[in-house]
């Protein structure tokens, strides 16, 4: 049609303003850790991986390219920061503060360490990098929690910082992303917080008060 309007044999493509059916295969749908699956989940796992759980979702580290490969030079556990000297992206590369529950994982991470440089050595690796592919399916599977990808843990910490009432613009920016765009799909599960919170309505409320009208609440 396009082709017929270019020739000047129509005068415009009837069908220009329709739209077809797209089907979407993979549809990236993140999974957001409740508190409580985190806490089934810590209690199936080595220590080690523990401390992984919750430094990723209390500080939002990229957790191969960032957390595993990290050297114990990078840590300040006296000012709650940790250094990220290389990232997915230019905005990676930053100081990145740690919240009370993380500092305590990374201290606790650095004593079973060892005297080497690196925070989570590896026996089978010499730059220090472990591989967690096996542990972590197997440790989903002692908790009886369907499979998501460990990096989805990364999405849990965007998801609890926007259910906290922290603007999208500065969740964007703990995430360190430089599009703001980026920041939708790591927090695509806000609306399913927001359905759990609504679990807790109490509907009674206020039902003492005889001045209270339900037709006038704005």
């Amino acid at each position: 049609m396009n082709v017929a309007v270019r020739k000047k044999l129509l005068p415009a493509n009837p069908c220009a303003g329709v739209e077809c059916r797209v089907k979407v295969k993979g549809l990236f749908r993140p999974h957001y850790v409740g508190w409580s699956e985190q806490q089934r989940i810590e209690f199936q796992v080595p220590e080690y991986l523990r401390n992984i759980i919750r430094i990723i979702t209390e500080s939002g580290l990229r957790v191969y390219k960032e957390l595993m490969p990290m050297k114990k030079e990078q840590v300040d556990l006296e000012n709650a920061v940790v250094w990220i000297p290389d990232s997915k992206t230019p905005n990676g590369i930053a100081e990145v503060p740690l919240t009370d529950l993380a500092v305590d994982a990374f201290r606790q991470q650095i004593r079973i360490a060892g005297p080497g440089p690196w925070v989570f050595p590896s026996d089978e690796n010499p730059t220090g990098q472990r591989t967690l592919k096996t542990v972590w399916h197997a440790t989903l599977r002692q908790a009886t929690v369907p499979y998501f990808r460990i990096y989805d843990l990364r999405s849990t910490y965007a998801t609890r910082l926007s259910a906290g009432g922290v603007a999208d613009e500065w969740v964007t920016q703990l995430l360190r992303q430089g599009d703001a765009k980026v920041f939708k799909k790591y927090s695509q599960m806000k609306l399913q917080t927001k359905r759990e919170a609504l679990q807790k309505i109490n509907r009674k409320a206020n039902e003492s008060w005889t001045g209270f009208d339900t037709g006038k609440v704005n």
